[in-house]
């Protein structure tokens, strides 16, 4: 029971969902960036693009993780 931190997941719930609202925008932007690379291989702005979208897919489980690991139990 060393990890539990409820408080930290509860306190981060809302950042969580609105990194959640974030994600979504990654994902659309991912598969926009997506399309671009396979039709213009040789642009390689629509790669960076993809790579932050990906990131942006993964924040609220990065987000979430944070506000746990910042509140003692």
């Amino acid at each position: 029971m060393g990890d539990c931190r409820p408080l930290g997941f509860l306190l981060g719930l809302p950042f969580a969902l609105l990194a959640l609202v974030f994600s979504v925008i990654g994902i659309v932007v991912w598969i926009i960036g997506t399309v671009l690379s396979c039709l213009c291989p040789c642009c390689i702005c629509c790669a960076g693009i993809a790579n932050f979208a990906v990131d942006l897919v993964k924040l609220p489980v990065k987000l979430l993780r944070w506000f746990t690991y910042q509140i003692p139990c």
